[in-house]
């Protein structure tokens, strides 16, 4: 059965591990490299696929009088909050 002609570039250390195994096994490179692609193939098909994540959500309240839109001013508060404490428990 003829095949397609093509030009393929590899890495330099992925060729020489192709040509030493067409050397060991005393096969031709074209045999070894149509395997490896074969067989490359195979399990790349057969490999499953990742379930998606899904992270599990749990209501905790609202605090009250506190507007969420502003969060960062809500953040700047509390950090407010925090350095006064920090300086009440100095003196």
């Amino acid at each position: 059965m003829p095949g397609v002609r093509t030009t393929l570039t590899l890495e330099d250390r992925l060729f020489r591990e192709l040509k030493a195994l067409a050397h060991e096994t005393n096969a031709p490179l074209k045999e070894i490299v149509e395997k490896a692609l074969r067989e490359g193939l195979r399990s790349l098909r057969a490999a499953p696929r990742p379930r998606p994540y899904r992270a599990r959500t749990f209501h905790m309240g609202r605090p009250t009088g506190v507007n969420l839109d502003k969060a960062l001013d809500l953040a700047a508060s509390m950090e407010d909050d925090e350095s006064v404490r920090k300086t009440v428990l100095r003196k």
